[in-house]
């Protein structure tokens, strides 16, 4: 039991609380937390997040202490339980809301850290499937970008830095997902365009690999050989163990070519990168 509140006053409110409810009650409007001490309503808000399995009853509690006490240090801790509830409640938009009002109101707390990682993981925990607006991963980057950088030596830093690679991720998938969709039905330059982005702009993602091979495809599909020949040297330069690598050989050599950097394309400019050491 915290300082400042003796055991009967405290869970003297919890039953007074829960014969109201168990009559069909409305907690919040039949008893005046007016009358309680910003420590009591702050606990019982712990209380109910502990006990039950609606969190929308301790989220109106860490409310509650925030217009009634609105200067107090326990007006601080709810409001950062205010977003922690709502994540966990999905509520996203609003865990975004006092998470950034947290921040913007206390941003040399010791909890701006958590605040600042509770609004990334708004954004983060929307990204479900690959079909979603893409705005969302984009803001997810952003958000866990800013813990990554203003709090370093923090665990949610670590945190972090694990969700800004799968949010990355993410992105790259996306872009093969509509690049296979041209390819299939032979639209082969525009499967072209979705590869290139992944291979210059997410090549440390895990969709590198296949991202060339169907560079390979597609060229050989447009008769672009050099281009072809490039995609599968850079291919087996990076991942000569993939599978992709041997799927790209093997329709090279039924055309009777073989993986080589050729000619001033994008793709052999990047071949001569790799050659130099500066791939990846």
């Amino acid at each position: 039991m915290a300082r400042g509140i003796s055991a009967a006053s405290f869970f003297g409110s919890l039953l007074v609380v829960a014969v109201l409810s168990s009559c069909g009650g409305s907690s919040e409007k039949m008893i005046p937390l007016e009358g309680f001490s910003a420590e009591e309503i702050y606990k019982r808000g712990e209380w109910e997040l502990a006990n039950t399995a609606k969190p929308e009853e301790a989220l109106r509690y860490f409310t509650e202490i925030e217009r009634l006490y609105p200067y107090s240090e326990y007006a601080k801790r709810a409001l950062i339980m205010q977003a922690f509830v709502n994540h966990k409640a999905k509520n996203y938009e609003d865990a975004r809301s006092a998470a950034q009002r947290f921040i913007d109101t206390y941003p040399g707390d010791e909890d701006a850290a958590y605040a600042k990682y509770l609004l990334a993981l708004s954004y983060y925990d929307q990204i479900d499937e690959i079909g979603r607006d893409q705005g969302l991963t984009f803001q997810a980057l952003t958000a866990l970008r800013a813990v990554i950088e203003e709090y370093p030596d923090s665990e949610y830093a670590r945190s972090a830095i694990l969700k800004f690679d799968l949010a990355f991720d993410h992105l790259a998938a996306k872009e093969m997902e509509i690049g296979r969709y041209y390819l299939k039905r032979g639209h082969y330059t525009a499967a072209i365009n979705r590869f290139r982005i992944v291979v210059e702009q997410y090549q440390t993602t895990t969709h590198t690999a296949e991202a060339l091979h169907r560079l390979v495809e597609a060229n050989l599909a447009l008769g672009f050989t050099d281009e072809a020949q490039s995609a599968a040297a850079i291919l087996g330069h990076n991942f000569q163990s993939s599978g992709f690598y041997q799927d790209s050989y093997a329709l090279l050599s039924r055309s009777g070519l073989a993986p080589e950097g050729k000619g001033d394309g994008w793709l052999a400019q990047i071949y001569r990168q790799v050659v130099k050491g500066e791939w990846l």
